[in-house]
């Protein structure tokens, strides 16, 4: 595979030299800037394979989650967008940190299921946003998703962790990259209770059964959702793929 990839050790388990030198002074500085809702620890296996998905409305979304998993035991490795890996600086750290790119729309994009899936088979916390990108949503429901995550979860038969996020979008607003530091803002993270995706193993290669196990994942996501915000979600799901929006990206600025 074209990461690097060790059976996790340490505590947090996982942990590695990224991790080691950057993970005290983003903390103290998201400490500062967030008021953590912090709840469903329980729910999180402290050693062994894990997948966790989670619903996408900040760019903030992965560090916060990082924070969430790395103070409770987990040093988590993400899918990510590959052009991320080509920044300069940001790019170096992550690959060091053995977090996963995605090739999305392209003869790569299947390499991040392979790499997600060794990880997975080695032991460690690996973390996906099923959506893919931030949600289009107006009101930054859940919307459909890929189904990428339900091909690692079935392939794999690691437990699955939903964990919802919600706050982050005032911390950094979507699609934006200013932090908003002169004000406090809660962000909420729930973990829930691990998926049961046994109904669908054996069917990795069957597109449609794996839209079905990716309904079902983002339904149990939307349902932790909607306790954090004390409101229903729509009853039509917003789909990306009929919307004429594009793909990836602000879809208020041309790509």
């Amino acid at each position: 595979m074209p990461i690097s990839a060790l059976p996790p050790n340490g505590y947090p388990l996982g942990t590695n030299w990224p991790f080691k030198v950057f993970s005290k002074p983003v903390i103290a500085l998201l400490n500062i800037w967030i008021k953590r809702d912090w709840r469903g620890i329980s729910n999180l296996p402290k050693t062994g394979p894990v997948l966790i998905v989670s619903n996408h409305v900040s760019y903030a979304d992965a560090l916060v989650m990082a924070h969430y998993l790395y103070a409770n035991g987990r040093a988590p490795r993400f899918l990510g967008k590959e052009s991320l890996f080509r920044a300069p600086v940001i790019g170096k750290i992550i690959t060091a940190a053995g977090q996963v790119p995605v090739h999305r729309e392209s003869d790569g994009a299947s390499d991040a299921i392979e790499n997600s899936s060794a990880l997975l088979n080695l032991g460690h916390c690996v973390v996906v946003y099923p959506e893919g990108t931030l949600t289009r949503d107006e009101n930054l429901w859940p919307m459909v998703a890929k189904t990428g995550a339900a091909r690692i979860a079935v392939s794999t038969k690691v437990p699955v962790i939903p964990i919802a996020q919600w706050g982050d979008q005032k911390f950094v607003p979507r699609y934006s990259k200013k932090i908003s530091i002169f004000k406090r803002h809660k962000v909420s993270i729930v973990a829930g209770k691990p998926l049961d995706l046994s109904p669908w193993y054996g069917k990795s290669d069957d597109q449609m059964a794996m839209r079905d196990a990716t309904a079902y994942i983002m339904r149990e996501l939307t349902k932790i959702l909607e306790e954090i915000r004390g409101e229903s979600a729509p009853s039509t799901i917003f789909d990306p793929h009929t919307s004429g929006l594009p793909r990836y990206g602000n879809p208020k600025r041309a790509k």
